[in-house]
């Protein structure tokens, strides 16, 4: 992907998570919660099939959270992609499509909500 599409690319998904105006800021010039999600927006900027995501809304405060997750949604039933959380968030659970719960390294529970 040539230099121009991939800024391209970026601005957008940045832009999606209402972070356009950060694009130029170092991580250290962030909080954390701007950083995480100026993770995801690397991760979708990509256009992968299948995003793996590690507690998405853990620095998050509940509306960021929720449109996070909404545009994560939107994502799924638009592009097709895939999205996999760990998450202890009662917000990702409610809003999610499947719920596997594993508890001890074992899976206790598969449902589709």
């Amino acid at each position: 992907m040539d230099l121009k599409t991939r800024t391209e690319k970026a601005l957008y998904a940045l832009d999606q998570l209402d972070m356009a105006d950060l694009a130029h800021k170092k991580p250290s010039e962030m909080s954390g919660g701007q950083q995480q999600r100026v993770s995801v927006a690397r991760a979708i900027a990509s256009e992968p099939s299948l995003i793996l995501a590690d507690e998405p809304t853990a620095n998050l405060d509940s509306a960021t959270s929720e449109k996070l997750i909404e545009y994560m949604k939107k994502l799924n039933r638009e592009k097709g992609l895939t999205f996999v959380f760990a998450s202890h968030d009662p917000i990702v659970v409610h809003m999610a499509t499947r719920v596997v719960t594993i508890k001890d390294g074992v899976i206790v529970s598969d449902e589709n909500t």
